[in-house]
């Protein structure tokens, strides 16, 4: 074996062990302080997700958009990425859905659970670690979180409910997510240069620093209230999901940047962001939306665990 090749594979573990001891540990430590705690108290896991909702994803969203700024062309290349990547995932999740025979709930729960990937406390550290807190690529993920968040808050509320609920309902439903109005008027005052009062800019900084926290502590509530972590008869789909969102993501982000032309650390953070575990938004939605409980969390929890070894290998395969 060459230098090289024996560089690369140290270079391989330091990338594991980083995503192990830096992303993955302390997500399981407040993941199982929510199930410890549940099996005492008896949480109530639908307060705990309203908070999520409401409160915590608002703020964070609102304060990384008004301090971010984002030329118009990196805008516009992440955007219509955004669009094609997600149409491509759309495409193959109606495939393996028709060929699974879902029904309405469970068809929704493996689309949330593929196309709702987890861009913020989880993408934006792999981030700031491929490409060594570079303030363009992290710009790029930030853009990314923003449509993570819009999407579950829109798509997602649609998607739980088109089922069991008419459009009136579920519009309503919609446009009562404060996320969707929080996105403009972040814009809209870092474009404006508007500055915002100390206490406004502190209070903001409180609720932020609550939401990861808070949605893996929810997470860890939702496992905790279930008979066993790893359901047998969830076992084949848990699988499914976790491929098409681990294995399958990535390799559609980058059919995508050769379509679009993109090379260089734009290519290589777009596709570094497509291949991170399902985002704990598709568990929030399954518990406020009473859907497909089980089945989201343990996606949440296996993708996650896996993807030591597949975000490892997508970074080690760019050479970032």
């Amino acid at each position: 074996m060459t230098v090289r090749g024996i560089r690369w594979i140290i270079d391989g573990m330091d990338i594991f062990l980083h995503i192990l001891w830096n992303n993955v540990l302390p997500l399981s430590v407040i993941i199982s302080l929510g199930a410890f705690l549940h099996r005492i108290f008896n949480l109530d896991i639908k307060t705990l997700s309203k908070l999520n909702f409401y409160l915590f994803s608002p703020a964070i969203m609102f304060e990384l958009l008004y301090e971010t700024s984002i030329s118009l062309q990196v805008f516009g290349q992440v955007m219509l990425f955004f669009v094609l990547f997600m149409l491509a995932q759309y495409v193959l999740l109606e495939v393996v859905v028709r060929m699974r025979r879902y029904d309405g709930g469970k068809r929704a729960a493996m689309r949330n659970s593929v196309l709702f990937y987890n861009s913020a406390n989880y993408g934006i550290p792999i981030n700031q670690l491929a490409f060594s807190g570079n303030a363009y690529t992290l710009s790029v993920q930030i853009l990314i979180m923003m449509l993570q968040s819009l999407i579950p808050n829109t798509y997602g509320i649609y998607s739980v409910n088109a089922h069991k609920a008419n459009w009136r309902e579920i519009r309503k439903v919609i446009l009562s997510m404060p996320v969707i109005y929080v996105i403009p008027v972040a814009f809209l005052l870092h474009g404006l240069r508007v500055p915002l009062p100390e206490f406004v800019n502190i209070s903001v900084g409180y609720l932020s620093n609550a939401f990861i926290g808070t949605a893996l502590f929810t997470l860890g509530v939702q496992l905790g209230s279930m008979t066993s972590i790893i359901n047998r008869k969830l076992a084949v789909d848990v699988g499914i999901a976790s491929a098409l969102r681990l294995l399958a993501g990535p390799l559609l982000a980058w059919g995508v940047v050769l379509v679009m032309g993109l090379d260089g650390l734009m290519a290589s953070a777009l596709i570094v962001s497509s291949a991170v575990p399902t985002s704990l938004s598709s568990v929030l939605l399954a518990v406020e939306f009473d859907n497909e409980k089980e089945f989201a969390s343990q996606t949440v929890l296996i993708s996650t665990v896996l993807s030591i070894v597949t975000v490892t290998a997508v970074i080690y395969l760019l050479r970032v």
